[in-house]
């Protein structure tokens, strides 16, 4: 009864808007630079028009890439989306544009996967259920009877929950013994960097990969809490900050996520930290000043029809168990998670492993009984060769085309199996999957996949001072 009355009490508290205002103008910010970037790096035709083979991911075959002109326009309605979304301008069409637009382009091909990306649908995801518009936007320029100072504190809560499960659960995953006990894969990755300055000489050192790798867990396992106490929050975003900014500059392949972290986590600040960041704005950009800060500070946001609050609770509710209970369905499968990959993905598992492997495909007529062997690379990229030799299911996806591919050409019922030999943070490489076996009478499911083969260790040496 308690905890009932705890929870409605909750419910029914209310702070100001500003913190997801902020957010909402830091987020549109990042993901405009993120899409701009990704624009004028070329990125759209070496990873949406080039390749011959996409590799979407299971239950979400029919995404599929919309050729050149349809990929470009796409991303510009994404970017377009994305600044309306900074601006609060037609925002609600906005965020769901964006929100649409960002995962359909995340889920043509699963070698393109990033931790981040993946974060970044989740977070426009929830904008769109939350009223970030209702302050300091182009909305409440345009329509003055939109304007709300004051909003339930959950509508805030979510953002940072959210965060809290990134970095916890991030750090859970590190509790691992290569990552603690052979400072893995950090020790291999370190002396790469001895030539960056300042620092550069010290990465050559076992002893720093370890220094590393542990305060790396204990930062992501313990900063959620740190950022939610006023007392340490200040302290806490400092590490914030030197955290990412020294993971960039080691890992610059993990693009833009340190700085979109770095910038997200400034909604754990209080209402007036916020407040004074707008106010900052208003004066640099000389904006409506007389529309966006000289107003009431009690106008409450309430929804039109009251079941609609039930309703985004209750919705909120599934997406969070969804969250919580998701990362751990890799419980469900056997063998080393790193080697099998079965439940690796959407984990928020960062920077635990590094693997490298080549795989060998050979195509069988079995009327002729025939086997020739195929050249990756006639129809992979580099990046897609390099991602599906470590991943069984991308390795049955490659051979079903492949299948495909060599019936077209007269091959009689094909069957394909293939050699991958893998490396996994510092092991000798070995044989991934059972080479024997025709990959085409296999079928894609979320049962675990009884062709992958045990991984047994055998590790090699790493030079180190």
């Amino acid at each position: 009864m308690a905890m009932a009355i705890n929870i409605r009490k909750y419910l029914s508290s209310t702070t100001h808007i500003a913190p997801l205002a902020m957010f909402r103008v830091l987020f549109g910010g990042m993901m405009f630079a993120s899409v701009t970037r990704f624009w004028l790096n070329g990125w759209i035709e070496t990873q949406y028009i080039q390749p011959k083979v996409f590799f979407p991911y299971y239950g979400f075959e029919w995404v599929k890439p919309l050729g050149e002109t349809g990929m470009y326009f796409m991303f510009a309605v994404m970017a377009l989306a994305a600044l309306f979304v900074m601006l609060g301008l037609f925002y609600r069409t906005s965020a769901v544009l964006f929100f649409l637009a960002f995962t359909y382009n995340e889920l043509i091909d699963k070698s393109n996967y990033l931790n981040h990306y993946y974060f970044v649908s989740i977070v426009s995801f929830l904008l769109i259920l939350a009223p970030a518009n209702r302050y300091f936007s182009l909305d409440v320029l345009r329509k003055p009877s939109l304007l709300v100072t004051r909003i339930p504190n959950w509508m805030i809560d979510i953002f940072k929950l959210q965060l809290f499960i990134v970095y916890f659960y991030a750090g859970i995953a590190k509790l691992n013994y290569d990552w603690l006990f052979r400072a893995m894969p950090l020790a291999i990755w370190l002396p790469s960097k001895s030539n960056l300055p300042v620092i550069g000489e010290l990465l050559a050192y076992k002893w720093v990969a370890f220094v590393f790798s542990w305060f790396g867990a204990l930062y992501d396992i313990l900063i959620p809490f740190f950022l939610l106490n006023k007392r340490t929050r200040n302290v806490a975003y400092f590490f914030v900050v030197v955290f990412h900014i020294a993971t960039a500059m080691i890992l610059p392949v993990i693009g833009m996520f340190p700085y979109i972290m770095v910038l997200s986590t400034l909604i754990f600040f209080s209402p007036e930290f916020h407040k004074k960041l707008i106010q900052h704005f208003v004066k640099i950009f000389s904006l409506g000043k007389k529309h966006l800060l000289n107003h009431r500070e009690d106008i409450r946001f309430t929804f039109p029809r009251p079941f609609l609050g039930k309703l985004l609770v209750g919705v909120l509710c599934v997406h969070f168990a969804f969250q919580i209970l998701f990362p751990f369905r890799y419980l469900l499968y056997p063998g080393n998670l790193f080697w099998t990959e079965q439940g690796y993905r959407f984990s928020w598992r960062v920077m635990l492993m590094e693997k490298g492997g080549t795989a060998f495909f050979y195509v069988k007529d079995s009327a002729t009984g025939k086997e020739s062997e195929v050249v990756s690379s006639t129809y992979l990229t580099h990046q897609q060769e390099k991602m599906m030799a470590t991943q069984p299911d991308m390795i049955l996806q490659f051979a079903k085309f492949l299948a495909t591919e060599y019936e077209k050409k007269g091959y009689s019922n094909p069957g394909v199996r293939a050699e991958s030999y893998v490396t996994l943070n510092g092991t000798g490489s070995k044989l991934f999957i059972n080479s024997s076996i025709d990959l085409t009478k296999e079928k894609e499911s979320f049962s675990s996949k009884s062709w992958i083969l045990p991984f047994e260790e055998t590790r090699l040496s790493y030079t180190a001072k």
